[in-house]
Parts: structure tokens; sequence; C-alpha cells
């Protein structure tokens, strides 16, 4: 796990202080990687890496930027976990290796295979690889954007690197995309590789971009497709996923230092850390986050539960009101961007606990994206089921659970009717892709606190259809619709701030759920064996059901990492966040009336999300835009920059 950046000039030629630029990214990256540096530079000049390292796998040998005798380098963020199996393969086929690391192997892979390597590798990933044989950059990232990579093109010059941070130097102004702000303000996060910054790319999951010849290029190598397998039982498909679970936790234990677990208490990590358990060489750690001041944050007792289970060391993290004032400003440096999920919050601090003792640790994302885990999916489909039997067609393939068999599973929704109300006012029975966008829309919360005249005539909608009407995903299901849709947004989101709250420690942050084998056998599991009767991730609780405590497989109350937030703003943190918001900085901000957001503080819901989105977009623009100079002065003067 490291962090990556490079430079190259497109049309070959030498780029200026192409050393002191690499310096400056590196510095600005070297948090990711506190073990080891490098950089290389092409003997013309005009292409060049910086490699900031955490030792996981061959800690001794796996200095980078690598090179090989053809000419070849590389800087890579990752981990390819069947590495050791790929390199037989390739010492079979006559390669021969210095080193016993994972870059080495993908190098060489590269070497063999060419970008028909991507295919091979089963992990996490995001690199830079110059061909010298082809004279071709190649940056790539993974299937599902569990490692980050960000580019921006200024004038003929080239940038990548894994975070936004490192690119800001070299931007003509620090700006705020107005179409990326628009898709912030509506899905909390951006579309089809937008970024909330003016001219700054994110390269997209299962994408790479080649830079050859002066063009540069960006095309998908790898799709997710919802190909449904009418031909197996649930019990084949229960089967299939435990022997893949166990394969990809196993895998996900590789390692030449000790290998920790997050856990929430809720399934997925749960389950992840249950079976870790079972594999790990040596006694397992896991961490988990409680607010104890307030119990109906404290998710705790479930985390001791699973722990208990499984004799696993637990350790406890108390997190309170000065853990958040004095902490945020580092969250939004380290995220990049603003968030309107405050979950990243706790995840730093816990994040930090589980750094101090170790440096690689697993997590439970995707599971709720991959097997349906969002109470929002009930909502919608309940709405679908009812037009269906009014209509009479609930027999026509489109549906693949009647309102009869639903209604036990209703009682999930005792908490989400203020949401129904809302869900319901207009549109009833619309088109899915209308409803499922109101359902996900916040925009329409706003009132008055941003002035969107401002921000032109794009519409978010419009990036919405085209995601959730994939080809690659069958009309038939709505439930696969809207599940992919969250795959290929709200999951790379939830990844991002996974990667950058662990990697701000030094920390690398393992996925196992989101081993690609498993997520394409979901794909291919017909909705109404993931979805039978309405139970939200029905086919994955089957399985679990053999590795996690009963109490955990019925949780009914399950809320992702609750914060006490709403608590906090109306009364010990209300001072922080006035002062925030009623700096002059921010009541002059064009586009955002922060007067406004101010005033509607004591307003919020419990778990309302505006106000704090809106805070953290303040926050965002006090930490980067407001430093302009500060980064444009790091070509010019030796210093380092500070969250």
């Amino acid at each position: 796990m490291c962090g990556i950046a490079g430079v190259i000039d497109v049309t070959g030629a030498p780029v200026p202080d192409l050393g002191r630029r690499l310096a400056v990214m590196g510095e600005l990256l070297a948090h990711r990687g506190p073990d080891d540096s490098g950089t290389w530079e092409h003997p013309r000049g005009h292409i060049g890496f910086v490699h900031q390292r955490l030792s996981i796998i061959d800690v001794e040998h796996g200095h980078q930027p690598m090179g090989d005798e053809a000419g070849r380098w590389i800087t890579y963020n990752g981990e390819v976990y069947n590495y050791p199996e790929l390199q037989r393969e390739l010492e079979g086929a006559g390669e021969r290796f210095r080193t016993r690391c994972d870059t080495e192997v993908l190098l060489r892979a590269h070497g063999r295979w060419g970008a028909g390597a991507l295919d091979r590798f089963r992990g996490m990933f995001a690199y830079g690889l110059w061909d010298e044989v082809a004279d071709e950059l190649i940056c790539a990232r993974d299937r599902f954007g569990i490692k980050p990579l960000y580019y921006a093109q200024v004038g003929q010059v080239l940038y990548f690197a894994s975070e936004v941070k490192a690119l800001l130097p070299f931007l003509a102004r620090i700006e705020i995309d107005p179409e990326g702000l628009k898709d912030y303000l509506a899905f909390q996060l951006t579309l089809a590789g937008k970024t909330l910054f003016r001219d700054v790319h994110e390269l997209l999951p299962g994408h790479l971009l080649t830079v050859r010849r002066g063009v540069v290029q960006v095309r998908r190598y790898w799709e997710i497709y919802y190909d449904i397998d009418w031909d197996h039982t649930q019990g084949y498909f229960e089967q299939a996923i435990e022997r893949l679970l166990h394969d990809s936790v196993r895998l996900h234990l590789r390692s030449d230092v000790p290998v920790a677990a997050y856990l929430s208490g809720g399934l997925d990590s749960s389950t992840v850390t249950a079976l870790a358990s079972l594999y790990s060489e040596a006694p397992l750690r896991a961490y988990t986050g409680k607010f104890s001041e307030d119990g109906r944050y404290d998710e705790s007792a479930y985390a001791r539960l699973l722990a208990a289970d499984c004799g696993v060391e637990l350790h406890e993290v108390d997190i309170g009101v000065e853990d958040f004032v004095s902490s945020l400003d580092r969250v939004i440096y380290h995220l990049d961007y603003p968030v309107a999920g405050p979950g990243s919050f706790p995840q730093f601090v816990v994040s930090a606990a589980a750094a101090r003792d170790g440096k690689v640790i697993l997590g439970g994302q995707g599971g709720d994206e991959i097997f349906g885990g969002y109470t929002r999916y009930l909502l919608a489909y309940f709405e679908q089921c009812i037009k269906a039997a009014i209509d009479g067609t609930s027999g026509d393939g489109n549906f693949v659970v009647t309102y009869e068999s639903i209604i036990p599973n209703l009682r999930a929704l005792e908490n989400y009717k203020p949401l129904l109300q809302h869900l319901w006012r207009d549109g009833v029975f619309d088109d899915l892709d209308a409803r499922y966008f109101r359902l996900v829309n916040r925009a329409g919360e706003l009132s008055g606190e941003v002035r969107l005249e401002l921000l032109g005539d794009y519409s978010p909608f419009e990036s919405f259809q085209a995601i959730f009407n994939g080809t690659n995903v069958g009309h038939e299901s709505y439930f696969d619709k809207m599940t992919h849709f969250d795959f290929k947004t709200l999951l790379p989101a939830l990844l991002q701030v996974e990667d950058r709250v662990s990697m701000a420690h030094g920390l690398e942050s393992r996925v196992p759920l989101l081993d690609h084998e498993l997520v394409e056998l979901a794909a291919t599991i017909p909705a109404n064996v993931k979805f039978a009767g309405g139970e939200m991730k029905h086919v994955f609780k089957q399985v679990a059901g053999a590795i996690v405590p009963p109490e955990i497989l019925a949780r009914k109350d399950k809320m992702g990492f609750p914060v006490p937030l709403v608590e906090w703003l109306h009364g010990p943190a209300r001072d922080f966040a006035g002062d925030i918001l009623g700096s002059d900085a921010a009541r002059s901000r064009e586009l955002i009336d922060n007067a406004a957001v101010l005033d509607g503080l004591s307003r919020e819901s419990q778990f309302g999300r505006k106000t704090w989105g809106l805070l953290c977009l303040e926050l965002w623009q006090r930490t980067f835009h407001d430093r302009e100079h500060e980064f444009k002065a790091l070509m010019t003067k030796e210093r380092t920059m500070r969250p």
C-alpha cells in the first residue's frame, strides 16, 4: 500500500523542473507511505515517477519505482493477492525474478501479456507503468475502485496521483467544477469520472489510461454483467458463495506483517472477522468505535459478542465530541473532498488507533451493494410490487417477489416513514429510474443554501440514467438495476473514504467481500434468490448463518456507523460549527449561502445530512481553495504542506 504519482509530457518533450515536480507530489503523499520513498526520471526527461512506500510484502526488496531489463518502470499502490501463483506461471514461461514481491510480478506480467495482464490480477491496485519498448504510459485502476487514481492535463503535461492534493500545485487555478458540485448536492458523490475540482478527473474503476505518441486515451477493461443464471438452485449459489468467501479471506491474509480487522458488529464486518479468525496464524486483533455517551449510537455490544464467539482480541475506541472538533479539519484534508456521510469521522479515529498497532486491516465494505442491503431497495421495490398487483403484471418477469411475500419484511421500514412520505408525495408508479432518482436525490432538501442558478444547465439525472439503465444490466429485474447503480457510484465513494481514512495513518485497508470472482458470481444470481420475500441480503444471510452468532444475523437495527452528529451540532459543537459557517470567508462564498446553512442548523433532524454536507463543503473550500497560494508555493519553496 503506497502513494504513487507521475508526470509525463504527452508530446515527448522534456518536462522543466521534473525532479522538483516529483518531489512536491511525493511530499503531499508522504502519509501514504512512511517506510520508504523513491523517484525515477527517464533519461530523456519527459516522464518520471515518485513513490511513497508502506512496506507489506517483501519488506526488504520491494523498493519502488521498480524497473526491469527492458526499460519498463512501475509505481504501484495496492495488493495483487494471487501474485505467488502468477509468479510461478511466469517462471514456467521463462521469466526470472529478483524479488518475491507482487510489484515485480505486475511488472513482468505486463512484459509478458501487455494490458491483458489486468484480467489475471486478483486484488486491489492502481499503478503507472512506463513501457520503453512500446514507448507508452499505462495507468490502471482495479475493478471496483478500491485503490484511487486521479489525473489532470495542464497544457501538454499530464499528471497522475493517488490523491488529488498532489495535483493541485500544477493546476492553473483551484476551482470548483460546477457539474461535479451538482452531482455532490444530488448524490453526495460525483458521477462519470467528474470531481469537485475543475480539470481534475478520476480514472474510473475497471479502466486504464494510456499515453502514446501524443494521444491520451481512456478505456474500460472490465465490466460487471448481470447475465442471470436460471439453471442453478439457491443451494448451489450458497455453496459457491461460501467457497469464494473462505478463499477470498485466506488470500487477503497474505502479508509479511500482522493483519487485523475492523469490527462494527454488523453482518459484513462480522463475517469477515469471523472467517479471518479461522485462518489467521496469530490471534486476530479487531477494532471497533463506539459513542458510549449516548447508548442510541453504541453498537459495540455486537462487536463484543462476535469477538467472544471467535476468540478475537477486541480493541474498543471511545469517540467523543472533542475528537470530532479536533480532527475534522484533518479528515477533510485527507479525504480531498467533502463527504455528506458523517461516518468518515469515526472511521478516521478508529484507523488511527489501529495504525498504532499494525499496518494492515480487513474491512467489510461491499456486501450491501453486491447482495442488496440498503432499506431503500425495500422502499422502491414495495412500491413496484403494489403497482404490479394493481396492474396484474406480477407474473410478467418484471417483478421477482409479490407484495404478499414482502409484507413480513416491512417492519424494517418502521424508522423510514418520513422517507416514505417524501417518496410517495408525487410521481407514484412512475418509471423506476425516475422514482429511484427521487429516492436518492438529496438536492430537493435544499432551501436556498446553494445558488443553483450559477451552476449551469447540466442535469445529474442524465448521468444517473446512463448508469441506472446500463446495457450490462438486464431490464427484467428492478432489484439488479438499483444495486447496480449503487455498485457503480456509492461503492467507489465509500471505498474512497475507506482508503483515505486508513492511509492518512499509514494503514492498509483490505476488503475481502470485493473479490472479483465473488462479485461476478453475485451478479448472476437471480433477484428472487438474492431478495427472496423482500428480505435484504437473503442469500448472503443464508451463508453467514453458519459463520456469525444468530443475534448478529437477526439484527434489524444496523445503521452503518451512527454518529450523534445532530446532538453535537445542537449542543457542545454548535460554537465550532458557528465559527466555521459564520467566518468572513464562509459568508463571502459565491455559490453557497452559509448564513442560510447556519440558520438551518437548529432544524436538522436526527439523521439529517444536509447541514453536515454543507459544513463539510465549507471546510473543503477552506482547506483547499483558500490555501491555493500555499499549494502553488510548493514549487518555489522548500516546505511541507500540512493539514
